[in-house]
């Protein structure tokens, strides 16, 4: 087995399909498929099955591509050690962000890496259900994600790392019969109408969870992704939502108050794949990253 061959069993892991790997390395289909069964020649259980029209990873080929993983993180250390590249300074360095953390980390790596000789960094939003944010490694050097306390972790074939832990607050218009009360619980706020994410986005278990916990179904009038836009429906007497306390912008017609009753906190991490921190640009901004995350955090005042 080979580099190639390995890099081609963890893509179509990754990918899903022979066609899908394919169009991503640049070849043709039957070149994956040659490659993979001279790969099979070298290994005594079989590594991949049909699966419909699909070839797909056995337990014994996610096996060997899980392995791939630290295999090409070692050889892309090796690579670059050896080469200018890897201790450049200034090279460019594509982060992707949903949009709140977009929000509250793009300015702190504006102005914490301008100047001379400083990684450049290059900015995307993805907003995208929770289990689609692994996949944007691949497309990006580093990747900020979102996903509640006890949602499970994230894939091993990406490095993660925690910089915020951030509470989840309830947000009502500054003239709220409820906005008094210091903190809220499920059954304060079970009969009003509601302003949520969509389906598959990480808040949603939380809102699930204040139902379960006021024993009634919550009205849920609109579904806003994005918090800003949140914020202003809210403002308009819209509804109330669960806002991120640290990374949304302050709203003067708003007012965030605590939840109790609910776990309400959410993750946010920043992913990368193994290899990406080999380069001294990446682990430039990464350390940006994480002098952003502790600003956000003593900022906390509201």
């Amino acid at each position: 087995m080979d580099e190639r061959q390995l890099r081609i069993l963890r893509e179509l892991g990754d990918r899903g399909s022979v066609s899908a790997v394919a169009e991503a390395l640049h070849v043709t289909p039957s070149a994956i498929s040659q490659q993979l069964r001279l790969l099979q020649r070298a290994v005594p259980v079989p590594l991949t099955e049909r699966a419909g029209r699909r070839v797909v990873l056995t337990d014994a080929g996610q096996a060997l591509a899980a392995a791939a993983v630290e295999v090409e993180g070692a050889l892309a250390r090796a690579r670059h050690t050896i080469t200018d590249f890897a201790e450049q300074g200034d090279g460019a360095v594509s982060v992707a962000a949903f949009h709140s953390a977009a929000s509250a980390f793009f300015p702190h790596l504006l102005r914490g890496l301008a100047g001379a000789g400083r990684p450049r960094p290059v900015f995307a939003d993805e907003d995208v259900a929770q289990d689609r944010f692994p996949a944007l490694t691949r497309d990006y050097d580093l990747v900020l994600a979102h996903r509640l306390d006890h949602a499970p972790p994230w894939p091993r074939t990406v490095t993660a790392t925690t910089l915020l832990h951030e509470p989840l607050d309830v947000a009502l218009p500054a003239g709220h019969p409820l906005a008094p009360k210091p903190v809220l619980t499920p059954h304060d706020v079970a009969d009003q109408p509601w302003i949520t994410v969509h389906d598959g986005f990480p808040l949603m278990a939380t809102i699930e969870a204040m139902a379960c916990v006021a024993n009634r179904r919550l009205d849920i009038v609109h579904r806003i992704n994005e918090f800003a836009v949140v914020a202003e429906a809210v403002a308009a007497g819209g509804g109330v939502a669960l806002m991120p306390r640290w990374t949304t912008r302050e709203h003067p017609g708003v007012v965030l108050r605590p939840l109790s009753g609910v776990h309400a906190r959410r993750h946010i991490d920043v992913l990368h794949r193994p290899e990406r921190t080999a380069r001294r640009a990446v682990r430039t901004v990464l350390a940006e990253l994480h002098r952003a995350a502790a600003a956000i955090r003593q900022r906390d005042g509201r």
